[in-house]
Order: structure tokens, then sequence, then C-alpha cells
């Protein structure tokens, strides 16, 4: 009997180890069926104030359990946990190297240069990206200002705005509404009303704040304007006076021609924080930009649906507001 129960004893202590040693820093669903099948998805968590970290889990399970994409969740990690604070690492950045689309929320990150590198590379390969709220200032060099992807930087002059305003057509400019007292409706742009990500989609409202967009080129595509409303609440109305004349973009397609001769399909949106998210309509837009960067027929997006897990309540915007000691087997 004694024996039998140091048997147990150290089979429990092996197999805590054995998981301890094999814990992933990242998660990954596996979609089974659905059109999204044999596609995967990156998604790329990394900001102190958004809470990417609780959104992109999200839409990373739902776009695996309902339209069968097979979706990686990358997260800033130290010491094993998730903490955006942590700019300067996101394990398995290497799952890009598989991926037919990136979905990112960063920002000012900085990470080593082998990390970087696949990410670069992607970007190279002319894949195409869907980036959410701060990925316009996804990075920030302060530390390795004699990188090879220094120029990605969101201040860099050497390429001038840096990834944000290179690639996605903007860099950081301002909070355009009040931030944390004004929030914003989307307005869709009737000129685009027919664009396939547009599909389905009837309201957008969100609790972030508007940004300053100014450097958009003629070539982007500006399907959603955002509105400054006079408060946090979806039925709060518009701002009165100039905020909203004209509004600023808030949703923009458009494409990036690369130094390899590739082309990259880009889907930019201002907004994007897990709270955003909350937002059916949002959340469609997101989905049918899945599937039309994926060259696969938005209107198979219809059935499958956007609804996610009753579980799914995110915390607040805002800096130090993470929950702390959370691991990436959490979202499993």
């Amino acid at each position: 009997m004694r024996k039998s129960f140091t048997n147990w004893i150290i089979a429990v202590v092996l197999l805590v180890y054995s998981y301890g040693a094999f814990a992933k820093d990242w998660v990954t669903y596996e979609g089974k069926r659905g059109a999204g099948k044999g596609k995967h998805i990156v998604f790329l968590s990394g900001d102190e104030e958004y809470r990417s970290e609780e959104g992109l889990p999200m839409l990373a399970k739902m776009l695996a359990e309902r339209h069968g994409f097979k979706c990686t969740v990358l997260f800033p990690i130290k010491d094993g946990v998730i903490d955006p604070n942590t700019q300067t690492n996101i394990p398995n950045m290497a799952a890009l190297d598989s991926a037919d689309l990136c979905v990112m929320l960063l920002r000012f990150r900085e990470l080593p240069d082998d990390q970087m590198k696949h990410f670069v590379d992607y970007v190279n390969r002319g894949k195409p990206i869907i980036a959410l709220r701060t990925s316009t200032h996804a990075f920030y060099y302060t530390r390795n200002k004699q990188s090879p992807y220094a120029r990605f930087d969101w201040q860099s002059k050497d390429w001038q705005g840096g990834f944000g305003q290179q690639v996605l057509g903007e860099t950081w400019i301002s909070h355009h509404g009040d931030h944390g007292k004004q929030s914003t409706r989307g307005v869709i742009n009737e000129e685009f009303r027919s664009h396939p990500i547009l599909r389905g989609v009837t309201d957008i409202w969100g609790p972030t704040d508007v940004y300053g967009v100014v450097h958009l080129t003629t070539n982007a595509q500006v399907i959603v304007r955002g509105q400054v409303l006079a408060g946090m609440n979806p039925t709060d109305p518009p701002l009165e006076g100039k905020k909203n004349e004209p509004m600023m973009p808030l949703v923009w397609v458009q494409k990036y021609s690369g130094e390899n001769g590739y082309t990259n399909q880009i889907v930019t949106t201002t907004m994007g924080a897990a709270t955003d998210l909350e937002s059916p309509g949002l959340r469609r837009l997101v989905v049918n930009a899945c599937y039309w960067t994926l060259g696969l027929d938005v209107k198979r997006a219809d059935k499958p649906g956007v609804d996610y897990s009753a579980d799914y309540k995110p915390s607040a915007f805002g800096f130090g507001k993470f929950k702390s000691g959370g691991k990436p087997a959490d979202f499993e």
C-alpha cells in the first residue's frame, strides 16, 4: 500500500513537471469545419491599455469554433505569465511563417531581432494584415536603435512614420475624441456600402474614442468614419461642433507594395479594444475582413455568425488594469 502511494506521488510530480516544462506561452485553436478550414490566422496581442490579451483570444476562439480557421494567439510574456507591460518578448513569432493572415493589436513593442524578423518576413511576403487600434504605433525603438528593424518605429524619419504610416496608412497622431469621456459611433461610408467587409454590418459602437488620422493617401478606401459621441453610452448624441466636420476615418482598406515586389492587402481600424469587440457590428466587420483578405466568399460567414462565449466579460481599457498572473493556458 505504501509503495503504491509512493508511486502515485511520483507520477503526480512527473505530470506537474511535464506540464510546466512543456506549457506553451501561446494558445492555438484548431478549427474543425467551416469555410476557414485549412487557413491559419495568427493573432498578435501586446498593448498596455486596450486589453488585446483578452479580446484577441475571444476572436480567435470564435473564428476557430464557428468558421473552421486554425487560430494561434501570441502574447507578451514575462516569467511564464501574460504581461502587457513587457514590450520586448512575444514568444513563437515563428508562427507567422505558416500564417495566411495576421490580425494584430500591438502598441510600442520593441521585439528582439530574432522575433521581429518573422514579422518583417511575413510583411515582405505580401501577406494580408488586419490591424486594430494602436497598431498604427505598434513599434517603438528606444533600446536597440541600431536594429535593422528600427525604421518600423512609429516616429521613424528614415521610413516616415514607420510601419504604421508606411504599411497601414497612419501612425499615431492624437486622440481626436476626448479619451475616456467621448465614445465612437461607426458611420458607414455610403460610397462603399456594398463593400464585402460591410456585409451584414448595421451598427458599430465602442467606448474608445476616435483617433486623429491625417496621412491617408487617396488610394485608401475609407469604408467607415468615426463619429465622436458626446458621452460614453451608445445612446449619446453626436458631439456638436467641428469635431465631426468632417468625421475621421475609422476603418479603411488599402494595398501596400513592399520592397520585394509583393502587395499586401491591408485592413485597418482605430477601434479594437476588448470592450469595443462587444459590438456585434465590429465583430462582424472583423470576421468579414478575415474572409475577404483570404479570398473567401464573405457570404459564407453569415450562417456561422459572430456570437461569442457567454463568459467573455472584458476588462475596461486603461493602463495598469490588466488581470495580473494570467497565462495563455487560461484561454484554452
